[in-house]
């Protein structure tokens, strides 16, 4: 297996992938002949009491913290990467723009509700880190999942909202990846999660303004803020090309059976979008 495989891939695509359990992921199984492995988790098929119900992943909301630590355990086995359960990193999200270099070092950062702390303050985590898991987590804000391939192999994993976008974080974190992968933004692929879309999403005139000010693809619509487009515009101005871009193309807010969505329940769990090099080369 070599990074140089990548020639022969395919476009980028993400599937869903449901097993036997009821957990339901969206991926590119094309990623695997490079032993690559991206996911934007569902919120069935888990162990959560409502209203966490039930694959919940994230440990602040309020949920049973044994449930939380099982869900996580959940996932990564439906992935085939329950080896390196412990060696999972998460990060603090604070809605702002740093970026964080995930090494060795950092290795079970969050991994469990107990135990070592997550990466702080950090909305994007860059690894090129063989068997080091990278998660976030989302109810709304968009996931952004990046990967390098050749010459090396690196993964990232963004946390946009509404601030994050308007900053043009997913760029920022595509030039980064792509420094730390010594290659070009335009040899990467990007996938774009589950979050709220325009035909849910209202917000305020000045919110609306500061991104008809500065994003090509924004227009004012009836209050309605499209945060798919900001973040595709910036992954565009950085270098990564249209056609490296896949969707999964759902609104969180109107899929509440499959998503967690705080716009719609307020008192609710995250899904997570997981990116990891999961073999060696």
């Amino acid at each position: 297996m070599v990074a140089e495989n990548d020639n022969r891939l395919p476009a980028p695509i993400l599937e869903r992938c449901s097993s036997a359990t009821g957990v339901s992921v969206w991926t590119d199984p094309c990623l695997a002949a490079i032993g690559i492995i991206v996911a934007f988790s569902e919120r069935g098929g888990g162990t959560s009491p409502a209203p966490f119900d039930s694959l919940n992943l994230a440990t602040h909301v309020g949920d049973d913290p044994h449930a939380v630590d099982t869900n996580r355990t959940l996932l990564l086995d439906v992935l085939g990467v329950a080896a390196v359960r412990d060696e999972l990193v998460v990060a603090e999200q604070v809605h702002d723009d740093r970026i964080a270099v995930v090494t060795r070092d950092h290795a079970g950062a969050g991994a469990f509700t107990h135990g070592r702390k997550p990466i702080p303050a950090a909305d994007a985590l860059i690894t090129d880190t063989v068997g080091l898991p990278l998660l976030m987590l989302y109810a709304d804000c968009v996931p952004v999942v990046l990967v390098a391939t050749h010459p090396a192999r690196a993964v990232c994993v963004v946390h946009a909202g509404w601030r994050g976008a308007l900053v043009r974080l997913p760029g920022t974190a595509a030039r980064a990846l792509a420094a730390q992968a010594s290659c070009q933004t335009s040899d990467l692929r990007a996938y774009i999660g589950p979050h709220v879309r325009a035909c849910c999403y209202e917000v305020g005139d000045e919110i609306l303004s500061h991104f008809c000010n500065s994003f090509d693809t924004i227009g004012a619509v009836d209050g309605r803020l499209d945060l798919t487009a900001a973040v595709r515009e910036s992954l565009t101005e950085s270098g990564v090309g249209d056609e490296r871009i896949a969707e999964v193309g759902v609104c969180t807010r109107d899929h509440t059976d499959r998503f967690f969505s705080y716009r719609a329940a307020q008192v609710t769990g995250r899904h997570g979008a997981l990116a990891v090099i999961a073999e060696g080369e």
